[in-house]
């Protein structure tokens, strides 16, 4: 009886999402658990950024690289460069801050085990701060997440800790779920649902979404599109466009 609800329960979500769904595709802000393979690699070059009336904020162009370094063990490294417009600011662009982490599954996947993993992130300061292209500090993300699958279904999940040193900013907690569907071999369809509480001492939390989609062209090469918002909190909207390439 459970496992009949959790199923029905995902699959309303899943239905409230898709009539969203206009573009989109992984990465979601949400993260999933599943490392990439053993000895495998994915590379993404993509561009990801936010909007808002007083700040645009994108990458131009970033690069990511994931290796399955051991069997439930991935590496990552995420390299950008960005470009920022402040309102009544002139623009700035440059290598901004480099990203870090390992991946880990500790829990696999069983018929009525959801598989379950960390991936702590390590933010280093190397964006230029006085431009804009960077915290000024070495932030941290410790997270949980799960997974769990019914054959071209999928959700995934769980949230997090940042460690976010800095005048003015203080300590907050990430949280958010996401749904999709294998329409077939070459699209997939998906939703999320995300908050994130206050990350500025005056600061307010918000609560968004993002819609998406993976285009597979062939096993080796993919499209990633998404967009979204915040409906509550700021007023930011988003986007995530990326090539990525596995092998």
């Amino acid at each position: 009886m459970q496992a009949m609800f959790a199923r029905l329960l995902i699959a309303c979500l899943f239905c409230v999402l898709t009539p969203w769904i206009t573009s989109a595709g992984p990465p979601f802000r949400t993260d999933d658990p599943e490392p990439v393979e053993y000895k495998h690699w994915e590379v993404y070059l993509a561009s990801q950024g936010s909007f808002d009336h007083d700040e645009r904020s994108l990458t131009a162009p970033h690069v990511e690289i994931n290796y399955g370094v051991f069997p439930n063990i991935q590496l990552h490294l995420l390299a950008p460069l960005e470009y920022v417009k402040a309102e009544g600011q002139p623009s700035q662009y440059g290598y901004g801050d480099t990203e870090l982490g390992v991946k880990f599954r500790f829990i696999q996947e069983t018929d009525w085990c959801p598989q379950v993993g960390t991936f702590p992130i390590l933010i280093l300061p190397t964006g230029n701060e006085e431009k804009g292209l960077g915290s000024g500090e070495t932030q941290v993300f410790l997270p949980l997440w799960l997974q769990k699958s019914w054959g071209p279904l999928k959700t995934y999940g769980g949230g997090g800790y940042w460690i976010n040193p800095g005048t003015g900013n203080r300590n907050y907690w990430f949280l958010g779920w996401e749904v999709q569907y294998d329409l077939s071999e070459y699209l997939t369809l998906g939703g999320e649902l995300f908050h994130q509480t206050p990350s500025e001492v005056d600061g307010e939390g918000s609560t968004g979404f993002n819609v998406g989609a993976i285009i597979n062209f062939t096993e080796l090469h993919h499209l990633l599109l998404s967009a979204g918002e915040n409906f509550s909190g700021s007023d930011d909207k988003f986007y995530y466009v990326g090539y990525q390439l596995t092998f």
